[in-house]
């Protein structure tokens, strides 16, 4: 088992990288989270990783924290989402937002990821809400769909989702309708 890989970040592509570790390669799949936070090309990069083993490949999940990795790996126990799918829940939210929304029952959150629909979504709130209530992670304030919109709009003006999840958070309240908080967290972002 490959648990973490420490070496020099050889390539940078859209859905994975590429470590070299003593002269050979290791091709790592990666969240768009992971893949924003990780050095330039040709720096050093420390990944904790899971190796899935399927009958065709063996392929490497790289993730920055342990907490990522375990959250990984907990929702792949669910019937139906595959590692590939797992990450696309992890490129939508960190794990702290995640796990209260499944903790929640948010389903419309979940279903912005491709390849999740409702059913499925449903069955990963179904499988893991109690597992992740005692895991620890609380509830808290629940994300509006307004929210998910002004994020979907930052996104596709060529913000970075982490970007604009930090935008949506710190807009105030009182703010109302999708046009307003949009104004509002570019307002911020240009700052």
């Amino acid at each position: 088992m490959i648990s973490r890989l420490k070496g020099i970040l050889e390539t940078k592509a859209e859905k994975y990288v590429i470590m070299d570790i003593g002269g050979i390669g290791f091709k790592v799949f990666v969240s768009a989270a992971t893949l924003e936070n990780l050095p330039a090309a040709g720096q050093s990069a420390t990944l904790h990783t899971h190796l899935n083993v399927r009958e065709d490949a063996l392929e490497l999940y790289g993730f920055l924290t342990q907490e990522e990795l375990n959250f990984f790996e907990l929702l792949i126990t669910v019937s139906g989402v595959g590692p590939r799918v797992a990450l696309g829940v992890l490129s939508i939210a960190p794990v702290k937002t995640l796990a209260p929304a499944i903790a929640r029952g948010e389903v419309e959150f979940l279903t912005k990821v491709s390849g999740i629909g409702t059913k499925i979504a449903q069955k990963i709130i179904l499988e893991l809400k109690d597992k992740i209530i005692k895991l620890g992670f609380e509830a808290g304030e629940a994300a509006t769909l307004e929210d998910y919109e002004v994020i979907d709009a930052l996104i596709g003006l060529g913000y970075t989702p982490s970007q604009a999840r930090r935008a949506v958070r710190n807009l105030p309240k009182e703010i109302k309708g999708v046009e307003k908080r949009i104004k509002e967290a570019l307002k911020t972002l240009g700052k």
